[in-house]
């Protein structure tokens, strides 16, 4: 089975039920499961005729839209594999990514063309072709061509999706037909995702949440999914009140955001019982914010755990206790174990590593063999583990895992990853920077920001650094959401006796300061 068998089978049981519906200001678009699936059909038949084949990398570099879900499914319709690009990506980014997975066509809209046209062409050597949604139907046929489905098995690459890396470049995870199957799969029956269910999704598709957790549940279980350009506090907020969804899916920035837009609200107006679900991942929830959402809706917002690199693996139960500040229980088909440094199993109650396995796990990273074997491990029955890199510790009394941490460096700020090297990385690119070390600060909003300590060369230290230029270039060379808060110049990083730096003494140093 692949992707486009598990979502044909609402295609055939209600073909004219409302699948998709898109608003963006006073203009609304709707499709039924029939219409969506044909406009795939049609596109997938106009790129096998361009030569689009079993195997290409397509990069996708647009947001929230109908024309992303059409040219998704006609693409993994052809056994290509979707390469989803950040919005927030710029030329650094952008430029990696294309150079590493090679894709022959671009997807994109006219307004990102700017940021592509600041490519040179040897940045995008590999593509072919740029598709530009805006203008689908100059692709389009008048009478399209017959669509030749290749065999896609369950073992072929659905997706390449890139997480950042510890070295600053960024590592695409390659994930199977199988490996999203059996997330979805999963989160239907731990959910209790039901056909009548409705869908309010603003989170990005170009992120496995919105894309995997949301699009990709909604179509296999048959719902309708009321699709969205972003979230907006006072429109969402607005919409969860029309009694029209009955499912929300958020990161915990957006909940911090939608507690503060209820709060001003008259609670005789706030009204969810039409509600069934909602839930939160991609970073820590803050219990503060879990129960002053209770307070306000009535509902017990359900936590879960998951990666690019394996989809969803623990989750609070559907019914069941759903605990603030924990992840829960394995998901069905996933195994979890929590061991010491030597890989040894750790009792219930005591904190270490968290690996999993399952058919959700991903196949390994693009082109990188030694980071992918780095990355796995084996048990004495040769069992194939992946390290995710989180401290937990699994309660003794609920069964419950809570998540304690990075064993490694990585920023969550909005529910987007960020790792400290690839910002020190650029930082020490800049005119007049000797040294840069990026640690992650709490924030109220954010869960986490980026902030910089900064040892200057020599020739600048009388003149001393202009924050907004460099603020300004930073905003040129990464995402938005990477450039750092806070600038802190400093004498010397500190380093212990083998020359590593202790960034935990930059944190104690930044801890100090904040009292």
């Amino acid at each position: 089975m692949n992707l486009h068998h598990l979502f044909a089978i609402p295609l055939t049981r209600t073909p004219d039920k409302l699948c998709l519906q898109f608003r963006q200001g006073n203009q609304t678009r709707t499709f039924t499961y029939a219409q969506l699936f044909q406009a795939a059909d049609e596109l997938a038949a106009t790129l096998q005729e361009w030569g689009l084949a079993k195997g290409d990398r397509v990069g996708f570099y647009l947001g929230n839209r109908p024309e992303f879900v059409v040219a998704y499914l006609a693409v993994i319709r052809l056994g290509a594999i979707m390469v989803p690009i950040n919005l927030r990506y710029r030329r650094r980014e952008i430029r990696h990514i294309l150079g590493d997975c090679e894709p022959r066509l671009l997807i994109t809209e006219q307004s990102q063309l700017p940021i592509l046209d600041e490519l040179e062409d040897e940045e995008r050597a590999s593509v072919e072709a740029v598709l530009v949604v805006d203008a689908f139907n100059d692709w389009l046929p008048q009478q399209p061509g017959k669509l030749t489905p290749p065999v896609v098995t369950g073992n072929d690459l659905a997706l390449i999706m890139y997480t950042s890396g510890t070295t600053g470049r960024s590592k695409g995870a390659m994930i199977s037909h199988n490996n999203v199957l059996a997330t979805v799969t999963g989160l239907l029956a731990a959910w209790a995702w039901e056909p009548d269910d409705v869908l309010l999704l603003t989170l990005p598709l170009f992120h496995t949440h919105g894309l995997v957790v949301g699009l990709h549940c909604a179509l296999a279980a048959g719902a309708t999914t009321l699709l969205r350009p972003r979230f907006r506090a006072q429109e969402t907020a607005d919409e969860l009140l029309s009694g029209e969804p009955t499912l929300f899916f958020a990161v915990p920035t957006i909940y911090v955001r939608l507690v503060d837009e209820l709060s001003k609200r008259p609670r005789a107006d706030l009204d969810f019982s039409h509600m069934r679900l909602f839930c939160s991942g991609s970073a820590p929830l803050a219990p503060e914010t879990f129960k002053a959402f209770r307070r306000l809706t009535g509902h017990t917002i359900l936590e879960r755990y998951g990666m690019t690199e394996t989809g969803m693996n623990l989750s609070n139960p559907y019914a069941g206790p759903r605990l603030p500040g924990t992840v829960g229980m394995e998901l069905p088909g996933v195994f979890s174990r929590i061991v010491d440094k030597e890989g040894q199993d750790l009792p219930p109650g005591e904190e270490g590593e968290l690996l999993v396995r399952g058919s959700n796990v991903f196949q390994g990273y693009w082109r990188d063999p030694e980071k992918t074997q780095a990355s796995f491990s084996h048990d004495e029955l040769g069992q194939r583990w992946f390290h995710t890199g989180d401290l937990a510790r699994l309660d003794p009394e609920t069964g419950y895992i809570t998540l304690l941490g990075r064993s490694h460096e990585l920023i969550i700020s909005g529910g987007f990853n960020i790792y400290p090297r690839e910002i020190e990385e650029m930082l020490e690119t800049y005119p007049g920077i000797a040294e840069a070390a990026v640690v992650g600060s709490p924030h109220p909003e954010w869960g986490e920001v980026p902030v910089a300590y900064l040892v200057l060369e020599e020739a600048s230290q009388e003149e001393g650094l202009d924050e907004e230029a460099l603020v300004a270039w930073c905003k040129t060379q990464l995402a938005s959401f990477k450039v750092p808060k806070e600038f802190h110049t400093v004498d010397e990083l500190p380093r212990n006796a083998m020359g590593k730096l202790q960034k935990h003494l930059l944190k104690q140093r930044q801890a100090q300061q904040g009292q």
